[in-house]
């Protein structure tokens, strides 16, 4: 079994610390654990099949988009209709 620290995980997977970890705690992304008491890694395999789960459900289109925002109805500098 092969291991990443944080570092490496950074640069497998563009998420942020907080972002990972409430991932973890809804069970959505593979679980860390310690090696020692100050070294915390997570499974190489499983962080790979979790990036494989997530592109062959990226291409399957069963990945739900965040909405974009409503440029339109913002306070300041509101973006105006081409249609005058």
């Amino acid at each position: 079994m092969r291991t990443v620290r944080r570092s490496q995980l950074r640069e497998m997977v563009p998420l942020s610390d907080t972002t990972i970890y409430e991932m973890e705690r809804r069970g959505e992304f593979p679980r860390r654990f310690n090696l020692t008491p100050r070294c915390v890694v997570w499974d190489m395999g499983e962080v790979e099949a979790w990036i494989q789960e997530r592109r062959n459900a990226s291409s399957a289109g069963s990945i739900e988009l965040a909405p974009g925002p409503n440029v339109r109805s913002r306070k300041t500098r509101p973006v105006k209709s081409d249609r005058g």
